[in-house]
């Protein structure tokens, strides 16, 4: 019958480092799938004023990040907020004019809807590829064949209030045939892609200004060392930031849902932990015969009472090293033949299953939580359970 509880005790710990194991690979899983669609948009590194909205493109520490032999590829952007129309609709909206080299700087193409090409500009026309909500809200479509009306404040201008339409610069951009849909309706529903070209024109902006700097690295690179390494060149006047802190809302998010998660099946596992106490209560019970022998042998209290914790230390580290090992199984099983699918509505998604993703920290934080549990939940209980049984042969 003991054996039988052990038996149930060490399942019980078991179950809840699976749980644990797979819970933290999921949410590793969707962080990482989140930061895979951000690759198309956001640049690998991103660099901004830390005052104002403009950095000089000429500057020396800017031409020396620019030359650095890690950087790959650098491409200046100009970004702010218009307004878009079209056909009587409205929506307030990030313009984002871009180099000709920002397909090669990010995975754009990835995201790109439609049978156009990645052309901007050209001496004739500035052309659009605006996001799949924007398109929906304005009602516009790919092809759209009037050109979007684009209004944007006029810089360092007096406001005119008896003539308020001389307070904006207006330009108009055409249809290139694309759009980007990145399911993210902080980028879909807010932003038009065009021409740096453009935006110099609609903002005011000299040829020597730009509101970022963007970089791609050489492959190999550690990107936060090259980011430190820009950091100490750039000084304070500038903001250097990666594709995680260029989306740290989403990511801060994340990470607190998984901290929570954490927490719960923490007390889970504390639970399990509970089996074992009883468990060794009855085995203290069983044993009390041998205990006197022991006693008769010359062993001391200390001596029994490690004998029984160390007992209950045994039986959770073979149900946490059981559970850990079939967890692991588990999220490889998962990322190889996509077991858990999303069901009828995995066309809804990005990918059909749940993704997973290993992570070596997570499975030793899995490891020194079930140890410190399993020190306060059977430790304390069961030196006071011994003592109590000694006490009584002694007496």
């Amino acid at each position: 019958m003991i054996n039988i509880i052990s038996g149930v005790a060490v399942a019980g710990i078991a179950l809840a480092t699976i749980a644990m194991i797979c819970t933290l690979s999921v949410f590793n899983g969707f962080q990482s799938l989140v930061a895979q669609q951000f690759t198309a948009f956001d640049p690998e590194l991103k660099i901004v004023p830390a005052k104002g909205k403009s950095l000089l493109i000429d500057e020396e520490r800017i031409v020396q990040v620019r030359e650095l032999p890690e950087v790959s590829i650098a491409a200046l952007a100009i970004e702010d907020k218009v307004m878009v129309q079209h056909n009587g609709r409205q929506a307030m909206v990030m313009l984002k004019g871009v180099d000709s080299n920002f397909a090669q700087l990010t995975d754009i193409k990835n995201i790109l809807i439609g049978d156009g090409e990645i052309s901007l500009h050209d001496s004739i026309n500035n052309y659009a590829i605006p996001g799949a909500g924007l398109v929906s809200t304005l009602n516009s479509g790919i092809y759209f064949v009037e050109p979007l009306e684009i209004y944007a404040p006029k810089r360092g201008k007096k406001v005119s209030l008896t003539n308020p339409a001389s307070n904006f610069r207006k330009g108009y951009l055409h249809a290139s045939g694309l759009i980007f849909a990145l399911n993210q309706p902080k980028y879909d529903e807010n932003y038009i892609l065009t021409s740096i070209e453009f935006t110099r024109e609609i903002f005011g902006r000299k040829e020597y200004e730009a509101t970022t700097l963007e970089l791609k690295l050489n492959e190999g690179c550690n990107t936060l060392t090259v980011q430190n390494k820009i950091k100490n060149i750039l000084g304070k006047e500038f903001i250097v930031e990666n594709r995680y802190e260029q989306q740290k809302d989403i990511f801060k998010i994340m990470q607190i849902e998984k901290f929570i998660s954490y927490i719960f099946l923490s007390f889970i596992l504390l639970i399990a932990c509970f089996n074992i106490i009883g468990s060794l209560s009855m085995l203290i019970i069983e044993k009390k015969k041998d205990v006197q022998t022991l006693r008769s042998l010359g062993a001391n209290n200390q001596m029994i009472t490690n004998i029984f914790i160390s007992e209950g230390f045994l039986i959770s580290l073979l149900g946490t090293l059981s559970g850990i090992t079939i967890g692991v199984i588990i999220c490889y099983a998962q990322q190889e033949f996509n077991l858990l699918t999303f069901g009828d509505s995995a066309d809804s998604f990005i990918v059909n299953g749940y993704p997973v993703k290993i992570i070596l920290e997570d499975i030793l934080a899995v490891l020194v939580t079930v140890i410190v549990v399993g020190i306060l939940s059977i430790g304390v209980p069961i030196k006071y359970l011994t003592q109590n049984l000694l006490k009584k042969i002694h007496d």
